[in-house]
Parts: C-alpha cells; sequence; structure tokens
C-alpha cells in the first residue's frame, strides 16, 4: 500500500485527545486507530504486534543480519493522537493534484481559502500533490504522516528481506498533544537501544534539540462588596489577574520570538471579582533561563501579595519536559546518519530546534536517546493544514536508508 493510501486511511479515524484529563489515553477514540495499527503489522508479519492496557501499540521486526553480525536495536516511533485546538472528527481530506502554486480554496461555502501570501511554505511545493482539508478540521498529518511513513516502511521491509537490517522496533503512542505521550511508555519493553520519532515538521527537519517546558497556574482571590461602598475594600481578581500579565515581558510570547528564544503563552485568562485563573506555559531552549522565568513568575506573585494581601494570588508550576540535547551529544551517530540518510535521498538536513517538544525528548530522559524526524505535516494544530504526497514518499525512502545504515554499522 502506498503511503499517500495509508495515510488517508489513518486520517478517517479521529483520534483527538483532550488536556487536563490523568487517564491514559485520554480519549477512548484512540483505541480505534491502535487495534487498526497491531491488525496490519501482524497481517505484515509482526508477530509481536499488540497494544498494551494504556493504548501504546509496539511491535518487532527482528535483525535479518547474517551470523556473527550485530547492530543497535533501533526504534521509530509516531503518535496517533491529534491536536486539541481544532476538531479532529469527520476530517474529509482533498489532494490537489501538481500544484499550481496559486491560491487553495479549501471551502468555498465558508470562504475558507490558503494562499501563498500568507502560507509561504506552499511556494516549495509548486507541482507537487498536496493533501488538504476542506477547511473545517485539522487533517492529522501531525502524526499520521509520521505513522503511515513509518508502517510503509515495515512493509517495504517485510517484502524485501535481501535489504539487511538490524533489529527495529516500532512504537505509536497516544496523548502526546497533551503532554502525556511518554508518560507511560514501557522503554524496556520497547527493545531498542536508540531511536526516533518521526514526528517533525518540513521535509529534511532534524532535531535534537527542544524547549524546556513548563505549566504555570495563577490563581487571584478577590474580595466582593458592593461597588458604591467599595473604596479600599475591594479586591477585583479579574483586575489583579490582568495586572499580572501586564507585568511579564512584553515581547516574550509565541508571536515576537524565533529560533532560540523562550516565551511566556498565556493559553487561558477567566474570571470575575471574586476569582481569576491564567494558565501559562513557558517555553526556553536554555535551562539556566528556563529557571529564570519561572523565578519571575514567583516574584511576581510576591509582589502583587505585598500589595493585595498575603494569599491574594497563588501559583503553581510543573515542569512538563528538559531539553534532549543533553542527552543526545553523547550519541551524536543519531544525528550522523540520519544526515547521511537524508542526503543519500537528495534531501537537504535541517538541524533546527524544536519550538515545542516531542514524544522523544521525555524518552531521552527515561534512558531511550531519541531526536525528531520529519514527517512532512506543516500549518499543523487548525484547518489548514496539509503535506505533499512527494514529501512523504521521500520520508519513507530516507527512513529505508536509515534502517539499512544502522544495520551496516557494527555494535
Amino acid at each position: 500500500m502506498r503511503v499517500e493510501e495509508r495515510f488517508l486511511k489513518y486520517v478517517a479515524v479521529n483520534t483527538q485527545s483532550c488536556a487536563g484529563l490523568e487517564e491514559i489515553p485520554s480519549t477512548a477514540c484512540q483505541w480505534d486507530l491502535a487495534r487498526l495499527l497491531v491488525q496490519e503489522l501482524k497481517e505484515l508479519g509482526v508477530e509481536d504486534a499488540r497494544v498494551d492496557g494504556h493504548c501504546y501499540v509496539m511491535g518487532t521486526l527482528p535483525s535479518n543480519l547474517p551470523e556473527g553480525r550485530t547492530a543497535a536495536a533501533l526504534g521509530l516511533i509516531a503518535h496517533m493522537d491529534t491536536a486539541t485546538e481544532t476538531s479532529g472528527a469527520h476530517v474529509k481530506p482533498r489532494i490537489v493534484r501538481s500544484y499550481d502554486g496559486g491560491t487553495i480554496v479549501l471551502n468555498s461555502e465558508q470562504g475558507v481559502v490558503m494562499a501563498p501570501e500568507v502560507y509561504d511554505s506552499l511556494r516549495k511545493h509548486v507541482g507537487e500533490d498536496l493533501i488538504v482539508t476542506d477547511g473545517t478540521t485539522l487533517l492529522g498529518a501531525d502524526n499520521k504522516a509520521g505513522v503511515a511513513e513509518i508502517m510503509t516502511l515495515a512493509e517495504y521491509l517485510q517484502s524485501h528481506p535481501e535489504l539487511p537490517h538490524g533489529k527495529l522496533c516500532i512504537g505509536f503512542t497516544p496523548d502526546e498533544e497533551v503532554g502525556h505521550g511518554a508518560d507511560a511508555f514501557d522503554v524496556a519493553a520497547f527493545g531498542a537501544e536508540l531511536a526516533y520519532t518521526v514526528d517533525g515538521g518540513e521535509l529534511g527537519e532534524l532535531e535534537y534539540e527542544n524547549f524546556n517546558a513548563a505549566a504555570a497556574v495563577v490563581e487571584v482571590t478577590g474580595h466582593v462588596i458592593h461597588p458604591g461602598y467599595a473604596k479600599n475594600k475591594m479586591k477585583n481578581a479579574a483586575l489583579i489577574a490582568s495586572r499580572f500579565q501586564a507585568m511579564l515581558p512584553e515581547w516574550e510570547t509565541p508571536a515576537c520570538t524565533e529560533g532560540y528564544e523562550g516565551f511566556f503563552h498565556l493559553q487561558e485568562m477567566k474570571g470575575d471579582i471574586a476569582r481569576a485563573t491564567l494558565r501559562y506555559i513557558i517555553r526556553d531552549h536554555d535551562r539556566a533561563r528556563f529557571e529564570e522565568r519561572k523565578t519571575l513568575l514567583h516574584d511576581l506573585c510576591e509582589r502583587l501579595n505585598d500589595i493585595y494581601g498575603e494569599g491574594t494570588v497563588r501559583l503553581s508550576v510543573q515542569d512538563a519536559y528538559y531539553n534532549m540535547k543533553e542527552r543526545i551529544l553523547p550519541h551524536m551517530e543519531l544525528i550522523e546518519v540520519a544526515r547521511a540518510a537524508m542526503e543519500e535521498e537528495g534531501i537537504t538536513p535541517l538541524i533546527v530546534p524544536v519550538r515545542g517538544g516531542t514524544d522523544g525528548a521525555r524518552l531521552s530522559f527515561k534512558g531511550l536517546p531519541c531526536p525528531n524526524l520529519c514527517c512532512g505535516a506543516l500549518n499543523t494544530h487548525g484547518p489548514y493544514e496539509y503535506c505533499s504526497i512527494q514529501d512523504m514518499q521521500k520520508i519513507v525512502a530516507m527512513l529505508i536508508q536509515l534502517v539499512r545504515k544502522f544495520g551496516e554499522r557494527q555494535k
């Protein structure tokens, strides 16, 4: 089955996860794709394909190297769930054949269009076949493109036993989009010594640096009294919360930063006179600067409590993941081999920092070094998401070279 056929099959299955829940998976619909993938893996001859009690799919292709030769057990991982910001149900993909470089009408009734003047990545794909949405949902290329590419690789290896390779471990995770993709991942059961997530974006992306990340919640308790008699008595929680936000650096937000620059991202702000809540995510590639950002939040709370009274503003901060770079540096063969595999297929490697996180970051700190490879997904998390069929095909070819090259490396 061609990679685009698999992809179209998988995006038809709703796997949208749900933030704020402790249960893994956070949504029952993720089981539908997990069971489908296990069935397909078994049909491909992956005898140990299984899904565990938390919806993690795993399977192994044994080494076919000649007796006396050994190679490191390699893992390839993608996540099954889709993002929470835009609906992942009832996805209706469409293929734009031989894209001409103009504006793509996604939904004429609702006036949803995707123009290269706004989404300049389109300019790189003139003449290619693009899979797009109908403008009402996301596409799910993040990360079902990666799932389809790994599955297509598995099919290729099973039908080409002459291609030598070491042990290959395949894994598909739930709940990556809500930060829990690695929570219950059993590294020992997976069986890999080194791994990659196939969860990047543009063709050629090769990432082994990511943000340090934390979530912060600011809770403000006000004091309610009739506004006509409120002088020196009322504490308006909504106004205090607004003041807290105004005290943060104005230009250190996602819309004003790029590259290695970190930020404070206000995700939610709600409240009234009595109570108000601010929810943030904190990001920085530099660990020391990351710690400074968290300290700043604590300092602002103390400052406001000095003004409005102890206990008015309460802060909770929880670290989510850290920069995987420190865990990848001792295993730079992962980067060298991936770079060589890309170049062999005519792909220009783009070594860039992830302005986010991946399952691989968490897995790297669980003892499985795991940088990130491109999957071809673009404009992710919204209705303008798309991917190129030709890019997906090149990524499958790159993965074939990657597996072959690791098979050639003696342990």
